[in-house]
């Protein structure tokens, strides 16, 4: 038996809000906010994202493991073909993600960047049946 029960994923960073839409625009749902320092996002058949107003953050640098690293990220799902993976590419893009890696994708089957806050997220190939 678990102690407790799984709540919410907890981003820090300077506009909860602003966050919370590009993240509603990748994978879905609509942000609530509860007030200028905390909104929340409910994934469709996904986790709860919450976002946290953290003034002065330092985002993550991607990869590090010595120092500032990056401590969890996001994976989304973004189909099981290239194509698939191409559009997603362009929208996220679109919405203000910057490239960390896109080496090696047809080895490593996804792909890494930044969220506008600087937090890590990969697009994954992932094969269907």
């Amino acid at each position: 038996m678990s102690v407790a029960r799984f709540r919410s994923v907890v981003l820090d960073c300077p506009d909860p809000l602003a966050l919370a839409g590009f993240y509603a625009a990748v994978g879905g749902g609509t942000p609530h906010a509860e007030d200028d320092d905390w909104v929340v996002l409910q994934v469709p058949d996904g986790p709860r994202l919450a976002f946290q107003r953290a003034e002065g953050l330092t985002p993550p640098e991607w990869p590090r493991a010595d120092r500032n690293s990056q401590q969890f990220h996001v994976d989304f799902d973004a189909g099981s073909t290239w194509q698939e993976m191409d559009a997603a590419h362009e929208k996220v893009l679109a919405l203000g993600a910057r490239p960390l890696d896109l080496e090696d994708r047809e080895k490593k089957d996804f792909l890494v960047y930044a969220d506008p806050a600087g937090h890590p997220f990969c697009l994954c190939r992932i094969d269907r049946p």
